[in-house]
Parts: C-alpha cells; sequence; structure tokens
C-alpha cells in the first residue's frame, strides 16, 4: 500500500515541481499539473475496468479507460466525443472533485484525440510522440505488477495509443509500466534503487516487445547514473526534448543517480533541470516513489498539494480492488454497497 501510494503522490510532486522548474513557493497550495489530472483518470479508469470485468464477465480496458478521458475533457469543457452520462453530468466520484476540472497545463495530442469520434489503437500508428502517452499511463505499474504482467505492459501500450500514435511512445509507456512495477515489488525494507532498475529492464525482455536499439540506451542511462550520477549536461542529452522515450529515459537517470531514501527531494529538484522538467520530474518520482513507499516524500510539500487526498484515496482504492473485490462480482457479493456508485463498471 505505501508504495502504491508512493507512486502516485510521486508521480504528482515531480509533476509540481518540474513545471516549477524546482522553484516553488515557501508556502500555500502546490497545484497539480495536466499529467497529475489524467493520471487521477487512468487509475480510476483502471479501477472501473476491474470493477466491469468481475460484474460482467468481459471487459476491453482501454475502452473504459478512454472513457474515464472523456469524463476528463467534459471536466474542463473541451470539445471532445459526447457521452452519455445519467444527468447528462459523468459519473463516479473522481468526477466531483473541483481541481479537475482547472485548466493545469497543456495536452494537445490528448485534447486532439478526444476531439475524433474513434480512439487511437496501436494498430494504426500516427506521428504523436509526445510525453502525455507515458505520463498518464504510469499507474499501469501497479496492474503489472499486482496482476498478469505481460498482459497489462500491453494494456499500458494500448492506453498510450488512445491519445498517441508514434509506436516509439507506446513502446516507452510499457517500458516504463514494467520498471515501475520492479520497484515496487522489490524485496527488502531498504530496496536497492539501481537493482530493482537492472531487474526490471533484464524483464522488459521476457515481458514486452523490446528493440536492441531501446536496450542500449536503458541500459546506458543506467550505467552513466553508474558513473557520473547527477550530471545536468547528460541529463539534457538523454532526455533533451518532450517526448515520451526522453522521459523515460531520463527519469530512469535521475533515479538512479539518487538511491538514497533521503534524496527524493534532491531528486525532483534536479530532474526539473532537464530540458522539460515535466516529464522528467514525473517519471523520477513515479520510480522513487514506488521503491521507497509514501513516508519517504518531502512531507512539507506533498502536504500542500492540492490533489494529494486524490491520489492518496485512489490508491488505497486500487489496492482494495485488486486485493479485496470490494463490490463483488457477477455472482458473489460485496462488502461496500456503495462501490458501484464511486465506480461504475463502464
Amino acid at each position: 500500500m505505501s508504495r502504491v501510494r508512493g507512486l502516485l503522490l510521486g508521480l504528482a510532486l515531480g509533476d509540481t515541481l518540474g513545471a516549477a522548474r524546482g522553484k516553488l513557493p515557501a508556502d500555500g497550495t502546490l497545484r497539480a499539473g495536466v499529467s497529475t489530472q489524467l493520471a487521477c483518470f487512468t487509475t480510476e479508469g483502471m479501477i472501473r475496468a476491474f470493477v466491469r470485468g468481475e460484474h460482467k464477465g468481459i471487459c476491453a480496458p482501454e475502452g473504459v479507460v478512454w472513457h474515464a478521458y472523456c469524463r476528463w475533457a467534459a471536466l474542463q469543457g473541451l470539445k471532445a466525443k459526447r457521452w452519455s452520462w445519467p444527468d447528462d453530468k459523468p459519473d463516479g466520484w473522481l468526477a466531483q472533485v473541483p481541481v479537475l476540472a482547472e485548466r493545469r497545463g497543456s495536452a494537445p495530442a490528448t485534447v486532439a484525440a478526444l476531439a475524433k469520434t474513434e480512439n487511437g489503437m496501436v494498430e494504426k500508428p500516427t506521428a504523436s510522440l509526445g510525453c502525455h502517452a507515458l505520463t498518464r499511463t504510469l499507474p499501469v505499474a501497479v496492474a503489472v505488477a499486482g496482476a498478469d504482467r505481460a498482459y497489462w505492459a500491453g494494456q499500458a501500450r494500448q492506453f498510450a495509443a488512445l491519445t498517441h500514435g508514434d509506436p516509439a511512445a507506446h513502446s516507452a509507456a510499457a517500458h516504463a509500466a514494467v520498471l515501475v512495477s520492479y520497484c515496487l515489488t522489490a524485496a527488502g525494507e531498504r530496496p536497492q534503487v539501481r537493482q530493482a532498475l537492472r531487474d526490471g529492464v533484464r524483464a522488459l525482455t521476457r515481458t514486452d516487445a523490446l528493440t536492441d536499439s531501446e536496450l542500449e540506451q536503458l541500459e546506458a542511462a543506467l550505467s552513466q547514473a553508474d558513473d557520473h550520477p547527477a550530471d545536468s549536461g547528460r541529463l539534457a542529452r538523454l532526455a533533451p526534448d518532450a517526448t515520451a522515450p526522453s522521459a523515460l529515459l531520463g527519469g530512469l537517470y535521475v533515479a538512479a543517480s539518487f538511491p538514497g531514501r533521503a534524496e527524493m527531494g534532491a531528486a525532483l529538484r534536479f530532474a526539473a533541470g532537464a530540458p522539460d522538467g515535466d516529464s522528467v520530474a514525473c517519471v523520477a518520482g513515479t520510480l522513487l516513489g514506488a521503491l521507497h513507499g509514501a513516508e519517504a516524500l518531502p512531507v512539507d510539500l506533498i502536504s500542500r498539494h492540492e490533489l494529494a487526498w486524490v491520489l492518496d484515496t485512489l490508491a488505497r482504492d486500487l489496492v482494495a480492488q485488486l486485493t479485496d473485490s470490494p463490490s463483488g462480482g457477477e455472482y458473489t457479493a460485496g462488502w461496500d454497497p456503495h462501490w458501484w456508485d464511486r465506480y461504475p463498471g463502464w
């Protein structure tokens, strides 16, 4: 539970620090970024997909997550494909969170995709390579760790393809989900960051399609962190732009450069200095939060974040859904009579 909470809260704190280039105000509320908003709806969509599968016996998770992104668009007042909701309002508890209706940055490829009649698919690649294909799919790592690893790595590809068409973006999203899953499941009370990341990279050759070039890049990022940690010039070369592959390589380098539990704040501030600090810090925060747990996050910062309670609730509910099925299923009764209202299975 602590590591899943750390994953989502680390993602959000990295997103916020990255947007501020590492320089936050001394007091007041810390604003969420658009990657964090979208990651909230990815998490909610996953829970609803599991609920649907248990109650209906069949589910295509990418369709349920697409529906979740449409709810985000509806809250934002964006031009998007219309869905029919009860009372013409998006359902589920997450749609009642005011902050998720606030504009918190630009996600042009996602917004453009949501305005189309049909969602994108891996089988129909286009040119979008942006980092949001990766950052919003990072919560899939929880399902990769707790369910069928290969199946959910494939789902990370599908989720990325809903709005971003470049195969390299799909690969980066899937690879990130597997790497974060190894952080979630690393053994011991004081797990070794670099070892968990190396294990994850090795596992990619068994879990998801990985080209020789992609493997070389991932291994190079880890090797450079071993030999030349926290080098801003190397970070800029590894992550030169706001694309999904850059976010993955930059986040991996930062996480391996700052392996200590007490170094999370320093890691995120360093990541924020990348050419696209939002995405790199988002990935680094996710990796380190998933490995060290929520308690390792800087309390003075996370306690001020406007979506901290929402993310913590989503993390706890995702774990509950994976381990305890609160709403029951097609043939069994659940113990929470309100779960379906919170997470309608469609």
